[in-house]
């Protein structure tokens, strides 16, 4: 049986990480069994969360697990979608994972206010050293990456047109390509209940809460895929 690693129910979401909540909802969509298990990113093969263990295979990164599930398991979430929907799908998934991502950690990191009440979770019992070293460590790779370098003004302004994209792409459907779920519809409500979750206030959960499509999105997955107490 696959087991899924995670961080577990935290800052209101059955997941902290969206990656997780990424896979953790598309093996709910796959109907194959599964368990859960928490572990920490040392554990990872990759160093990162999420990871599975499917026998003898042990692999990291939601890209790849979706991808084992299909070529393991033959499940394919995404089979009843066109070429062209496949391609919208994952520019989607590239907006979302590989640029709002970083607008979600700089809400929850370096922000003192959020970090103190999130994220130093993760550090419970250990030196107050210990938890600035990370917080530290976190802002520098924001840097690094580019998203540190903004004003909060700017970087709500960049996750604003993320949300008003997804929004407009989402209109009045169900799900992003109609009335049936797809794998990507997995992606966008990870990360949209990542960022809109009421733990923390900043300026990106205003702006997804702008466009109230994506919220009742939200909840619709929410509602479809999981229990109420996984998400306390």
């Amino acid at each position: 049986m696959i087991t899924l690693y995670g961080f577990g129910p935290l800052f209101g979401l059955p997941d902290p990480s969206p990656f997780v909540l990424k896979t953790l909802t598309q093996l709910k969509m796959s109907g194959l069994p599964f368990a859960f298990e928490r572990a920490r990113p040392a554990d990872a093969p990759k160093g990162k969360i999420p990871f599975i263990r499917d026998g003898e295979v042990v692999l990291g990164d939601s890209v790849f697990i979706l991808d084992h599930l299909k070529r393991a398991h033959g499940v394919d979430l995404d089979a009843h979608l066109t070429p062209e929907q496949r391609s919208v799908g994952w520019a989607l998934e590239r907006m979302l994972e590989d640029h709002l991502y970083w607008a979600i950690i700089h809400a929850r990191w370096a922000i003192d206010e959020n970090f103190e009440k999130g994220p130093s979770q993760f550090f419970a019992g250990a030196p107050e050293e210990v938890k600035r070293q990370a917080q530290a460590g976190m802002r520098e790779r924001l840097l690094g990456q580019g998203f540190g370098r903004h004003a909060d003004a700017e970087i709500a302004d960049l996750a604003a047109r993320d949300f008003a994209s997804a929004a407009e792409l989402l209109g009045g459907r169900p799900f992003i390509f109609g009335e049936r779920p797809s794998s990507f519809d997995a992606t966008l409500f990870g990360f949209t209940a990542s960022a809109a979750t009421p733990f923390f206030h900043s300026s990106i959960r205003e702006a997804a809460e702008r466009h109230p499509n994506l919220i009742a999105f939200q909840w619709r997955m929410m509602d479809r895929y999981y229990e109420p107490a996984m998400a306390e």
